[in-house]
């Protein structure tokens, strides 16, 4: 007999079970969306324009939060160990939600002034070379369980510069999503050590081979974390985490009904291969993990006609994630962005991976069209508490 709980975490059921949503609305079966075949080649198009602009050698990084690291031309990464780098990673993927169009955030050091994924990304940097997420004063340059659940909401608000004419989306959403992965980290010593830290996973998975799959990677984040989602979806006393109802969605026994996305755990094991990589590690099967249902890819697939919308009043309104409009967005968006990813290849005339596509790529496409037409705001407005976008 299947475990539901098992089969919601694999890429495989993601991928499976967003493939059948996206057959379902090619029928004609979607209440929400319509599916043009023949705009892909036109945005597969552009996503290789953008990616060609960016990286005009081809020698596309992967889709990772190091790039945000890197934001301004400046290299943020010295001198930390491997584990540092998990450490820094974990925490800063789970401050990656969408961060408003108001907020910003200005690094004292160089004069830059940051917003965005890449303002997040700078922040966190700075609060981790601080010791905001460390619980021991005499080694600051780590994130521990003590130091993770000990987070107020007025902290996280100082390190980020938060103030009434700087605000940013979802705060108490994310001082609660550290406290709660301060405790996941404390309840799971076997994989994050006495002091619980993520950056001890590295101990964990790697072998005398020096060698972990990218699945194993997020098989391990999915088995310990889970409760750091606060989603409300459950089956029996198990946490499910990023997976949402859908009637339509196919699967064996109690699975039957759900989509799981995974989309920041996903999101985090991308930004995990380049600290793996650095210490001598080879990560394969990267191909296992999906394209990321978020709003700038999701975005770019209705603003170049890909999607189409059966009635536009559903960009009036705001949505919550677990409306099955939303759901069903996101399930298309995975589907599609394997669809999209060979015919941007060929484009390229390069054999990139998934994981580069994305970074070249779809999702700055995605950003650069929600600039272009709506001043940054993607075609459907989720709201958030900080958790899943």
């Amino acid at each position: 007999m299947t475990d539901p709980i098992a089969e919601l975490r694999t890429t495989a059921a993601i991928r499976e079970r967003a493939r059948f949503l996206l057959a379902r609305a090619r029928a004609g079966e979607s209440a929400w969306f319509t599916v043009d075949d023949d705009a892909l080649p036109a945005t597969a198009a552009e996503v290789a324009t953008v990616t060609r602009s960016r990286y005009p050698d081809l020698d596309v990084p992967f889709h990772s939060r190091w790039r945000h690291f890197e934001a301004g031309g400046i290299t943020r990464v010295a001198g930390l160990d491997a584990a540092a780098m998990i450490d820094l990673t974990v925490v800063s993927v789970l401050l990656d939600a969408g961060a408003g169009a108001q907020w910003r955030y200005a690094e004292h050091a160089t004069g830059l002034s940051f917003t965005r994924s890449e303002g997040l990304g700078v922040a966190s940097w700075h609060a981790f070379t601080d010791g905001v997420f460390s619980g021991d004063p005499d080694h600051p340059l780590r994130a521990d369980a003590a130091g993770l659940r000990a987070m107020t909401t007025e902290a996280l608000a100082a390190a980020f510069q938060v103030a009434p004419d700087n605000p940013l989306v979802g705060l108490d959403g994310r001082a609660r999503l550290l406290r709660r992965l301060g405790a996941a980290l404390a309840d799971n010593a076997a994989v994050y050590g006495p002091d619980g830290r993520p950056g001890a996973m590295f101990d964990a998975l790697v072998g005398p081979d020096k060698a972990v799959s990218a699945h194993a990677i997020l098989s391990v984040l999915l088995s310990t974390l889970s409760s750091v989602w606060p989603s409300g979806n459950t089956i029996g006393d198990q946490a499910l985490g990023d997976v949402w109802r859908h009637p339509a969605v196919p699967g064996p026994g109690a699975s039957a009904g759900w989509m799981p996305f995974h989309k920041l755990s996903q999101w985090l094991t991308y930004s995990l291969l380049e600290p793996f990589g650095w210490a001598g590690v080879r990560v394969t099967g990267i191909e296992e993990l999906t394209g990321l249902p978020e709003y700038r890819n999701g975005g770019l697939l209705i603003d170049t006609g890909v999607l189409g919308l059966r009635d536009t009043a559903v960009t009036q309104r705001d949505w919550s994630v677990g409306d099955e409009l939303v759901v069903e967005w996101r399930a298309l968006t995975v589907a599609l962005l394997d669809e999209l990813a060979p015919l941007v290849r060929t484009e390229l005339g390069a054999d990139v991976p998934l994981a580069c596509v994305l970074e070249g790529g779809t999702w700055q496409a995605g950003r650069a069209t929600a600039q272009r037409l709506r001043g940054g705001l993607p075609p459907l407005a989720i709201i958030s508490d900080g958790t899943v976008f």
